[in-house]
């Protein structure tokens, strides 16, 4: 039950955001956006309808002709955040004024929608929209979720060319960018790791100085050379950034001639790191 409450409460703070990104910063700078968000957005701007309302319909009824085609705790978590976007848009409206500086609301819109969008992901529900379409196209033509969104936000966004112009057209593919790399951060995790892999003659000496010194665990991996046949043995640990000098210090001193690879890790969770909290279903 505490796990459904913190849910819902992270969905009604993510529709928050959302909604000040949209009436704060996109449409006093006369931005667009993808799915029906992009469409209610247009509407405003040509016959000054209110994206509360035009929201509320459009995905009211996307959401009854495609519900089916939702598990019930995603229906639910959707309707929930498809009522509290429409509330606190109708609530914000006419709040934003335009900035002298474009790139400046463009870049605050993109931030808001993000952690809107990014919140409410993590939490299991929808924002309803595209979404909803991307599963009907895939469930009826065969296209892939990810694929068929894309198409339907590109589609939404190049006729909003029509209605803002070229030049913010432009300024709101640079926002849309931005709300994807934060909704990134906030779903797969903003406390980057990295993973170590260590190819060394003395192998067992780092990874017992590692679990010594640093008090991580660290995995072995049999293997051989290719084109020598030879055996070894391949060490792979995850790490905190500021763990990873130390790290390189403790093998430089052991084998100089090892073997090393690091990449960025989003999101560790397991003993040593954080445990997931939430489940996104």
């Amino acid at each position: 039950m505490k796990s459904y409450m913190k849910e819902l409460i992270l969905i009604i703070i993510g529709s928050f955001f959302f909604a000040l990104g949209v009436n704060c910063f996109a449409i006093p700078n006369e931005l667009g956006e993808g799915g029906v968000t992009g469409i209610s957005m247009i509407l405003y701007y040509l016959f000054s309808w209110s994206p509360s309302y035009t929201n509320l319909i459009m995905n009211g009824i996307l959401l009854i002709i495609g519900y089916k085609l939702l598990n019930k705790r995603v229906t639910l978590y959707t309707i929930f955040c498809i009522v509290f976007t429409s509330v606190f848009l109708h609530m914000t409206e006419g709040l934003g004024t335009p900035v002298k500086d474009t790139i400046l609301g463009t870049v605050f819109a993109g931030i808001f929608i993000g952690i809107g969008l990014g919140l409410v992901l993590r939490s299991g529900g929808t924002t309803g929209g595209s979404t909803i379409l991307a599963r009907m196209a895939n469930q009826y033509l065969g296209w892939s979720i990810s694929g068929a969104m894309l198409g339907f936000d590109l589609l939404v966004v190049l006729s909003s060319y029509f209605v803002i112009g070229a030049q913010n057209t432009m300024y709101t593919v640079i926002s849309i960018y931005i709300s994807t790399k934060v909704l990134d951060y906030i779903i797969e995790g903003f406390d980057t790791r990295k993973a170590v892999t260590i190819i060394s003659q003395h192998a067992e000496e780092i990874s017992k100085k590692v679990n010594d010194d640093m008090d991580r665990g660290v995995t072995v991996f049999s293997a051989h050379g290719s084109y020598t046949k030879e055996s070894k043995e391949i060490l792979y640990v995850v790490i905190n950034k500021q763990e990873l000098f130390e790290l390189k210090k403790i093998v430089h001193r052991i084998d100089e001639k090892a073997f090393v690879v690091i990449h960025d890790v989003r999101d560790v969770f397991g003993e040593g790191f954080t445990f997931p909290k939430t489940e996104v279903s």
